[in-house]
């Protein structure tokens, strides 16, 4: 376009106020959009996911959850928030004389026009729910949602015998690519091999939890000195035998950071949190991750589900610089402060907690911290190794931010789902071409922008709730199909047992242990 130069004095006041005002409507359009030019129409609006149905059996989760699409008068979906009072969720017993106590916080606004609704059960519903749905006074979608009951609570012992139904109703995926490339490793386990040799090589590293599961009850012993991390598994294991019946399966599980199992022939299978391209570990979901999702509306504040809706502004606001915090568990992250201090135009990194290189904090200097969903006020997150892979990667790919992804042989559980440069862009491990990277997404920015909402898509789907339990099912599975020998309880093995849960009723025949016979050791 070529302007001319103004020859009549009224004319750069024209000028001057068009520009201004739209100045103002790209404002208001990304900091209060509206949603569409028909408006949000309750009747076309859609509603989804495993906390809501028609006459179906919600799987059993810690919090239930679901998402609502807001989609305006011609059929569209909004691709920007409406407002975050845009929908109203109500959740009752469906039998006005039952009383239950149930959480419901207000919807979460991603940002995106989808909302994600989450609920806690703190009771039973033995007659089900009803799940009303509102924009204003209209009812959203199908909504009143009547979910037949019983609908059991998180700490209801009442497991589902047969684990073909409860992967059905979980919509379980039929397979998960690592847990296939994890297993390659060990197509049989020997049972007694894996007791004689496991404790003889590994009990001196720290955490070791040797785990037998029979009668889909929960046996353990402590091998190291540091297991405290035991509470983690022990919580997970009780929960998924809380909803599905566990094949009989005996196993290790290794509570610290390091995976363990280093031989290229002959290794035992270990069931550890992190994975690396130097060992042989069995990886499942991180504890943090874990114990995320299993306190999600209780025990956590930044959990997988309340981080979508805590994502910044929109990706127009945010500032374009690359972000970090976080401690000194790698020296790498102390050249990216190093990198900050001489390119502060790019980059914004400090270290918040001295620990591993103590003697270089003068040096380096020391930073507050900042919430983590302070994070997302910038297009650009660098995710960098600690001590392993860092854990807060999940939580970073569900911003709406665009991660820059240190390479490293350290991987979790769903990273072999995501693909570098369509989901994250990566960076090489000792950092050189990150200002680089920072540089190429400055100038593409509608590409960065793209590949940072592909990674969010992504990661919403891989990181639910329902997809941990399934995860963790699947290894399980997999493990006792493999197993040659009779799982058994360890002399030294007590029992993990369940908390009880009489302060809320369940419909389902309870475990009465004084009429339980005694398992053998």
């Amino acid at each position: 376009m070529t302007f001319k130069r103004a020859t009549d004095p009224a004319e750069p006041f024209h000028v001057i106020l068009v520009y201004n005002l739209f100045v103002l409507h790209l404002f208001f359009s990304a900091s209060f959009p509206l949603g569409g030019c028909g408006g949000v129409s309750p009747e076309r609006s859609l509603v989804w996911g495993p906390g809501v149905g028609t006459g179906s059996v919600l799987p059993v989760l810690p919090v239930r959850y679901f998402y609502i699409q807001a989609v305006d008068s011609n059929g569209h979906n909004l691709t920007l928030s409406p407002g975050k009072d845009t929908f109203k969720v109500k959740i009752r017993a469906a039998d006005n004389s039952e009383h239950v106590r149930i959480h419901v916080p207000p919807p979460l606004d991603r940002g995106d026009g989808s909302f994600l609704m989450r609920y806690r059960l703190y009771g039973s519903a033995t007659n089900g729910l009803k799940v009303e749905i509102l924009h204003g006074d209209a009812a959203v979608a199908q909504s009143p949602y009547i979910i037949p009951g019983p609908v059991y609570h998180e700490y209801c012992d009442c497991p589902e015998p047969d684990a073909s139904v409860w992967l059905n109703v979980m919509k379980c995926p039929e397979d998960e690519p690592q847990i296939l490339e994890d297993f390659q490793s060990f197509p049989s386990i020997d049972l007694q091999r894996l007791r004689q040799e496991t404790p003889l090589r590994f009990s001196n590293r720290g955490g070791l939890v040797h785990y037998a599961v029979i009668n889909n009850r929960i046996y353990r012993r402590t091998l190291g000195k540091y297991t405290d991390f035991k509470m983690f598994s022990d919580e997970m294991l009780l929960s998924l035998t809380r909803k599905v019946t566990l094949p009989d399966v005996e196993f290790f599980i290794n509570v610290g950071d390091w995976p363990l199992e280093t031989r290229r022939t002959d290794p035992v299978p270990i069931l550890s949190w992190c994975g690396s391209t130097d060992t042989r570990d069995v990886v499942l979901p991180t504890y943090e991750v874990t114990h995320s999702t299993l306190e999600t509306l209780r025990g956590v504040t930044n959990d997988l589900l309340s981080v979508q809706g805590h994502t910044g502004p929109p990706w127009v606001n945010k500032s374009d610089q690359a972000f970090f915090r976080g401690r000194d568990s790698r020296e790498e992250r102390l050249h990216l402060v190093s990198l900050s201090k001489k390119n502060p135009g790019l980059l914004d990194a400090g270290i918040t907690g001295w620990f591993f290189f103590r003697d270089r904090e003068k040096q380096v200097g020391k930073v507050p911290l900042v919430g983590f969903f302070d994070f997302f006020k910038y297009k650009y997150q660098v995710n960098v190794d600690g001590t392993v892979a860092a854990y807060r990667f999940p939580y970073l790919m569900l911003g709406n931010s665009l991660v820059l992804k240190q390479d490293s042989p350290y991987y979790e559980h769903f990273y072999s789902r995501l693909q570098a440069g369509t989901h994250y862009v990566p960076v090489k491990r000792n950092l050189s071409d990150l200002l680089d990277a920072i540089r190429w997404a400055r100038q593409n920015d509608a590409e960065a922008q793209e590949v940072g909402r592909a990674g969010q898509e992504a990661s919403r789907e891989l990181l639910q709730p329902s997809r941990l339990y399934c995860y963790y099912y699947r290894v399980l599975l997999m493990y006792s199909e493999r197993q040659d020998g009779r799982p058994s309880r360890h002399p030294d093995m007590e029992e993990v047992r369940q908390p009880d849960d009489h302060t809320a009723a369940c419909s389902c025949q309870q475990r009465n242990p004084e009429k339980e016979p005694k398992d053998e050791l």
